[in-house]
């Protein structure tokens, strides 16, 4: 199957999905410095993505997906960081940490398939 659009890979549109979780998630946190990084992160694994397939080069392609692979990492390091000072519940955690090792995943297939 050929993908025509960044849109239509499944990473991107699960990265979307962690996305605006994290954002929402952390909306209202007055930790602007953590705030900051962990939104940082979870757009960077959507944006590398689509930085990446729009490359229309499998080696840049792959180079960026390695990237969003890195910031899944961050994204469930932070998210260790946010339960353990109850910033989010058990439960938020559980959500967030499975999407972004989902995701990273999936980034793995990919990555091999190139």
């Amino acid at each position: 199957m050929k993908i025509d659009r960044f849109e239509d890979i499944i990473a991107w549109q699960k990265a979307k999905q962690l996305t605006i979780a994290i954002y929402k998630e952390f909306n209202d946190s007055r930790d602007f410095g953590f705030k900051d990084q962990i939104q940082r992160a979870a757009v960077s694994i959507m944006n590398n993505i689509a930085e990446g397939f729009e490359r229309k080069s499998n080696n840049e392609f792959k180079y960026f997906l390695f990237i969003a692979k890195g910031s899944c990492g961050e994204i469930r390091s932070m998210l260790y960081l946010a339960e353990e000072l109850r910033t989010i519940s058990k439960e938020s955690f559980d959500e967030k940490y499975k999407l972004s090792e989902e995701i990273s995943k999936i980034l793995s297939g990919l990555i091999k398939t190139l």
